[in-house]
C-alpha cells in the first residue's frame, strides 16, 4: 500500500489470568489476549480488527469471548446506507440551535446513554509491557534493518523445504455476511417504509389539501369561479429525507451566536497542528476523566494521556487510491468560539474508519457531543469513500449486549456484529435475537461454516530474531529445544493465516 516497504512487530502475552471488568466490576471476570505492537501498518491492523481485536494506545488486545464476562462483540455500521434516527436528529438539531442563537439545552440528553459515544473499559497491561516499553525504541530502530532484508515472500520459499506447507488458506470476502438477507433487512430496517407503496406525507400537507378541496366545492356550489377552482390540485410528493449532511451542513443565520470548527490533525507521527494543540487536548482530557469517570486529579497524567491516546503503532501511509489525507492515527477535534471543546480519536484504515476515543470538556456535556461525534465521524467516513471506494465502513468499537448503557451502539443502523467464531459479519437485528438467550454466541447459523483464514502451519508463521525474518521452523532449527511452540501456536491461532505470515513476532 505505501511506497516505502514496512513490517508489523509484536511482542505476545497471554490470556491466562483475568483482571477487573470495568463493565460489571467483577474483579477477576476480564480475560482478553495481548500483545505490544512496536509497529503496525494499517493494512495488518485492518485485519485484526476484522478478527476481534482493538487497540488501546501500542497494546492491542483480543478478549476471549467465552469466558470474558462481558462478551465484546466487534460493531461496523453501513456508513454509506445509514440514515440518521430521530435520537440522531435531535442531536443535530440541538447542536445546530446552540450554534445559530446560542440556546443550551439543560441536562443531558435522555436519547444518549452514555457520555461517550467511544467509551471502552480500558485493558489492564500486563507488567511486562513496561520491559517492552524499554526496548521498544531499539526494536523499532530495527525496522531500517528489516526493510532491507530478504522479502517476507522470499523467506517463505526459503522454507518451503524445512517445514510441510498446509493447503492454501481459501481467500474469504469478510466484509459480507454469511447470506444475502443482511443488506436487504438492514436497508429496510433504516428505510423503514415499503417501497412498493406511496411515499408518506405530511399531515400538514394533507390538512392543507382538504381545506383547498373544501373550498373549491363550496366555490363550485356558490356558482364562483376562479383560478383555483378550475385547475386541478397537484398532488403534493413529499420531499425527500434530508440527509445526515443536510443536518450538519444545515444554514446558519449570517450573525450566529456561535463557531464551531472540526478540525482533523494527525497523531503519529504527529503534526505541527498536533503538536501545537496538545496541551490544549491534554486538559480537556484530563476535566473529562476527573468529571466523568471521577479519576483522582493525579491519575490522568500527561504522560498517561500520551501513552493512552496519543501514542499509535500505525504508521502514516498513503496511497494513489486512498484518502488525500493518508492512512493512520489522527485526531478529529472540535473547537468552539476558539476553544477546544471535544476530540474524537479515530483511525483511517484501508476500508473504514475506526473510532477509538472520545472526551469532551464537562461543561459541554449537555450538547450531547458523544453522539454528535459519532454522527460527524461517520459523514466524515462518506467524505473519504468518495477518494478510496473501498473506504465505507464505520466501526464504533464493541458492541457489549450485556452492559445495558453499552447497546447505544446498536442504534446506529444498518450495521454488523463480527462471528466470534467464524469472523463473518451478521446484521446486527438477527444476532440481538441471540444475545438475549445467552451472553456468548455464535452469529453464523451455518453450522458447516469455518474460519475461513484459520491457521494451516505454524511453521509458516513468522518470527524477527537477532534482527532477522524468518519463519517459525527456521527458527525452531535454530534454537533447538525451544519451549515457545504452544505460545506461538496461539498467537497465530488468534492471527489467522495470512496474518501470521506477515506480522513480525518479536523472539529475544
Amino acid at each position: 500500500m505505501a511506497a516505502n516497504k514496512s513490517f508489523t512487530i509484536v511482542e505476545y502475552f497471554g490470556g491466562d489470568d483475568g483482571y477487573r471488568c470495568g463493565y460489571c466490576k467483577n474483579e477477576k471476570g476480564n480475560f482478553s489476549h495481548g500483545m505490544w505492537s512496536h509497529t503496525m501498518t494499517v493494512q495488518d491492523y485492518q485485519d485484526l480488527i476484522d478478527r476481534g481485536w482493538r487497540r488501546s494506545g501500542k497494546y492491542v488486545y483480543k478478549p476471549i469471548m467465552n469466558k470474558t464476562c462481558c462478551p465484546q462483540y466487534t460493531i461496523r455500521c453501513h456508513a454509506l446506507k445509514f440514515q440518521p434516527s430521530k435520537s440522531h436528529k435531535k442531536s443535530l438539531k440541538k447542536m445546530n440551535k446552540f450554534i445559530s442563537n446560542g440556546e443550551l439545552p439543560t441536562g443531558q440528553d435522555d436519547a444518549e446513554p452514555m457520555d461517550s459515544v467511544c467509551e471502552e473499559a480500558r485493558p489492564q497491561e500486563p507488567s511486562k509491557v513496561c520491559h517492552a516499553e524499554v526496548k521498544c525504541a531499539a526494536i523499532t530502530d530495527i525496522q531500517k534493518e528489516v526493510a532491507e532484508c530478504p522479502t517476507v515472500t522470499e523467506v517463505q520459499k526459503e522454507a518451503a523445504d524445512a517445514a510441510p506447507t498446509g493447503p492454501e488458506t481459501t481467500k474469504k470476502d469478510l466484509m459480507s455476511a454469511p447470506d444475502g438477507r443482511t443488506t436487504a433487512t438492514s436497508t429496510k430496517a433504516v428505510m423503514g417504509a415499503d417501497p412498493s407503496r406511496p411515499p408518506c406525507r405530511k399531515a400538514k400537507e394533507l390538512r392543507k389539501e382538504r381545506r383547498l378541496q373544501k373550498e373549491q366545492m363550496r366555490q363550485k356550489a356558490d356558482g364562483v369561479s376562479s383560478i383555483v377552482s378550475s385547475t386541478p390540485p397537484t398532488p403534493t410528493h413529499a420531499s425527500q429525507p434530508k440527509t445526515l449532511e443536510d443536518f450538519i451542513d444545515e444554514s446558519l443565520p449570517d450573525k450566529s451566536s456561535h463557531c464551531l470548527e472540526v478540525r482533523l490533525v494527525r497523531a503519529n507521527p504527529p503534526s505541527p497542528q498536533f503538536k501545537a494543540s496538545f496541551d490544549a487536548s491534554y486538559q480537556v482530557y484530563k476535566l473529562y476523566q476527573m468529571a466523568i469517570h471521577k479519576d483522582p486529579p493525579d491519575k490522568p497524567s500527561e504522560s498517561q494521556f500520551r501513552r493512552f491516546l496519543c501514542d499509535s503503532p500505525l504508521e502514516a501511509e498513503y496511497s494513489p487510491d486512498g484518502p488525500e489525507v493518508g492512512y493512520g492515527s489522527f485526531h478529529q477535534q472540535y473547537w468552539l468560539d476558539g476553544r477546544l471543546v471535544a476530540v474524537g480519536v479515530i483511525d483511517i484504515l484501508p476500508t473504514c474508519v475506526s473510532s477509538v476515543y472520545l472526551y469532551y470538556h464537562p461543561d459541554s456535556a449537555s450538547l450531547s457531543l458523544g453522539s454528535y461525534s459519532a454522527l460527524r465521524e461517520i459523514a466524515f467516513t462518506r467524505q473519504l469513500q468518495k477518494q478510496s471506494p473501498k473506504l465505507c465502513f464505520y466501526y464504533l468499537g464493541f458492541y457489549i449486549h450485556s452492559c445495558p448503557k453499552m447497546r447505544y451502539k446498536g442504534q446506529y443502523r444498518p450495521s454488523d456484529l463480527l462471528c466470534p467464531e467464524t469472523y463473518a459479519w451478521v446484521a446486527i437485528e438477527r444476532c440481538i435475537l441471540q444475545l438475549e438467550n445467552s451472553r456468548y454466541a455464535r452469529f453464523n447459523q451455518d453450522p458447516d461454516a469455518g474460519d475461513a483464514r484459520a491457521l494451516k502451519d505454524v511453521g509458516r508463521a513468522m518470527v524477527l530474531y537477532r534482527r532477522a525474518v524468518m519463519p517459525y521452523a527456521a527458527y525452531s532449527r535454530k534454537r533447538k529445544g525451544s519451549s515457545d511452540e504452544t505460545e506461538v501456536q496461539q498467537f497465530a491461532g488468534l492471527l489467522g493465516q495470512d496474518c501470521a505470515e506477515r506480522i513480525l513476532l518479536y523472539r529475544a
